[in-house]
């Protein structure tokens, strides 16, 4: 298993501070011959900063853009098997407890928008955990 996690992405503007790479996220089936088609498919363009450093960088320049696999675990766990876990607890220990059904169902979806407000609140300090490096295409 690869230690890193990558995207194509092309550079599209180089600053003393970040470079800018523009990634295109596609499903899967947006490879697909038929998918112009069908009209299901979906391509999503994200633009990711990242603090520039040294290289022959240029702008148009097909790069891949690189996190450490263990960032991108730490991500899915933050983003999705703690918020699920905090619903549940929220539920089942609301209903354990006799509350009627559509107040437990209302308090845990109430619990998980407030973790995901305290993440918001701990974003900077997560950006500068995340960081992305840029290598040259092979």
């Amino acid at each position: 298993m690869a230690e890193e996690i990558s995207h194509e992405g092309r550079i599209l503007e180089i600053t003393p501070q970040f470079t800018s790479v523009e990634i295109i996220s596609a499903s899967a089936c947006s490879s697909c011959h038929a998918a112009g088609l069908c009209g299901v498919s979906d391509a999503v363009t994200k633009v990711i900063q990242i603090p520039t450093t040294l290289g022959n960088w240029k702008e148009g320049q097909t790069v891949d853009v690189c996190l450490k696999r263990s960032m991108g675990f730490k991500a899915v766990w933050l983003a999705y098997v703690i918020p699920l876990l905090v619903l549940l607890a929220v539920l089942l220990g609301l209903v354990a407890l006799g509350v009627r059904e559509w107040i437990a169902g209302v308090s845990a979806v109430a619990a998980a928008l407030a973790y995901y407000l305290v993440l918001g609140l701990f974003k900077d300090k997560l950006s500068d955990e995340y960081s992305f490096y840029i290598k040259e295409k092979i």
